[in-house]
């Protein structure tokens, strides 16, 4: 294949914000869409200039703003029917909008046509090219997307096509065929492509495709339109958008570089993609995907034995490309399927120097199977595995032990209070506190913090920022096994700890004592944490 550019065309801003959960400020948008030019994506979505409050602060903000690669694109629609093209409210915002380039959505498809617009078909149409026209005169560059293409072109392939050949003819840059509902097939795609190429390129247009994943196909459907001749690809970071959401980009991207060998951002820039994909995640306050491809927590973690085996042994037989490449780190997972080669890479990931020969392999392998047929779960309790690690290999006391706790309610007024009261020894010291708490663990947090944090006062840095409960063994009912997984940061890092136990504080109280000692031995040496 040719090293064709494939331009993209980011609208995260606008169709990602119509998925469930997702909202942002103008500020949030503002720093994603420099984010985005960072990364070098050609074209920003903002949005409509003029359909709230929010999108006006947007478009105020991002005139006063200057951006390296990206061009700024504001959305709109063609005109009404029966009203001219200078005289739309919309239009109007467009054009007199700083944004450089204007992107138009119009209909394709008849159902729409006579069911919901009930505009005849000539005059949707003229609707197309007298406003990509009354724009192109106000120098804007245009982007047409034509909603519902691929069921338009099913519906009537030569009706489709007019709306494509209407907007180029009007002197649109780039004509982009929508498949809005989101349900055809690679196969239906490549064939309407093929057509829509063969017909609308002598037109000097730029061919783009536009995908919805209802299907699970966004992003293969997007592919096949690029195999059969588009170079504009519009998609969202992660994938977020309306229903199932949007073709992802943070996919697009690494398959055009590194399968079909076509250029779209900067090769160096791919090593940024991971953290672009968290950081838009976390500026939407969403827990990040870890199945995502490429850029997700899981696309390069290895749990069977043979296959960790085979990795220790030779990288790609089981890794596509080096993680490294998008950003993204290799994860060893240790679980009752977990071999000795697990064991190995993974103490190397946690900073342990360990080889098949170590003393004592056997002995941690089987105890963490054992621990698994309990209830444990290490994939995302990386703090918990290494002290266990740690305890195997250097057999030394723990920094503290907690001999007693007691929890308990009390009422004051119409509300409740929790109360924990924790015994803790620290070599010959003991110490005994109390705590006032939202509920039984955070009052046990505080109780336990407070008698450590005197002797130990690193741990001031210590938060709790994730606390999930699992009822193991549901057909027990109230003596179920409860496992209890709490993630802790110390404003630097991250590392998660586990405990399981019939009864949930106990439970809770084990995971909160290994966070703790994780915390600690971190601080000290660099070990018990990520």
């Amino acid at each position: 294949m040719t090293a064709t550019h494939i331009q993209l065309y980011d609208t995260t801003l606008r169709d990602g914000m119509q998925g469930e959960g997702m909202s942002l400020s103008a500020g949030e948008k503002l720093r994603v869409a420099h984010r985005l030019d960072e990364l070098g994506v050609d074209f920003v979505e903002a949005g409509f200039p003029s359909s709230n409050p929010k999108e006006l602060e947007l478009f105020a903000l991002l005139e006063r703003e200057t951006f390296g690669h990206a061009q700024i694109a504001a959305f709109g629609m063609t005109r009404r029917r029966e009203a001219t093209a200078s005289a739309d409210a919309g239009l109007r915002v467009l054009a007199d909008c700083f944004a450089p380039v204007c992107t138009l959505v119009g209909k394709t498809w008849s159902l729409h046509l006579e069911k919901v617009v009930r505009v005849d078909r000539e005059e949707n149409l003229r609707m197309i090219a007298e406003s990509v026209g009354f724009l192109v005169d106000q120098d804007k560059r245009v982007v047409y997307d034509a909603e519902h293409f691929f069921d338009g072109w099913r519906d009537d392939r030569d009706y489709a096509l007019a709306c494509l050949r209407a907007a180029a003819d009007a002197g649109a840059e780039t004509v982009v065929p929508c498949d809005t509902n989101g349900g055809s097939l690679p196969p239906m795609i490549d064939e309407a492509m093929r057509d829509v190429v063969a017909q609308l390129g002598p037109s000097g247009a730029r061919i783009g495709i536009h995908c919805h994943d209802d299907a699970g196909c966004g992003v293969a459907n997007s592919l096949a339109g690029v195999r059969q001749g588009a170079t504009h690809v519009q998609g969202t970071i992660n994938g977020f958008g309306e229903r199932t959401g949007n073709c992802n980009i943070t996919t697009v991207i690494p398959i055009l570089h590194f399968k079909l060998k076509k250029g779209s951002v900067p090769q160096e820039s791919l090593a940024r993609l991971t953290e672009l994909s968290q950081f838009v995640d976390e500026t939407a306050n969403l827990r990040p995907n870890p199945r995502l491809p490429w850029v997700g927590a899981a696309a390069f973690s290895h749990k069977g034995g043979t296959h960790v085996n085979a990795v220790q042994k030779a990288l790609g037989s089981y890794e596509h490309v080096d993680p490294a490449s998008v950003g993204n780190t290799r994860h060893v997972l240790i679980s009752d399927l977990a071999g000795r080669s697990n064991i190995v890479m993974k103490a190397r990931e946690l900073g342990f120097d360990l080889s098949k020969e170590t003393a004592h392999l056997k002995t941690m392998l089987e105890r963490i199977k054992e621990m698994e047929h309990r209830g444990y779960e290490f994939e995302a309790a990386d703090g918990s595995l290494a002290l266990l690690i740690r305890r195997v290999l250097s057999h030394e006391p723990p920094p503290f032990t907690v001999e007693a706790y007691h929890v308990s309610m009390r009422s004051e007024g119409a509300s409740s209070v929790c109360e924990a009261t924790v015994k803790v020894k620290v070599g010959n010291d003991r110490a005994h506190t109390v705590a006032d708490g939202d509920g039984p663990v955070n009052a046990l947090d505080a109780a336990l913090r407070s008698a450590l944090v005197t002797l130990y006062p690193q741990l001031e840095a210590v938060r709790l920022t994730d606390y999930k409960v699992r009822i193991i063994d549901s057909t027990s009912g109230t003596a179920a096994t409860t496992r209890v997984l709490i993630q802790s940061s110390d404003g630097v890092s991250e590392w998660g700890t586990i405990g399981v136990n019939e009864n949930i504080i106990e439970a809770s109280l084990q995971a909160l004592v290994d966070s703790l000692e994780c915390a600690l031995i971190k601080s000290a040496s660099g070990l018990g944490a990520r």
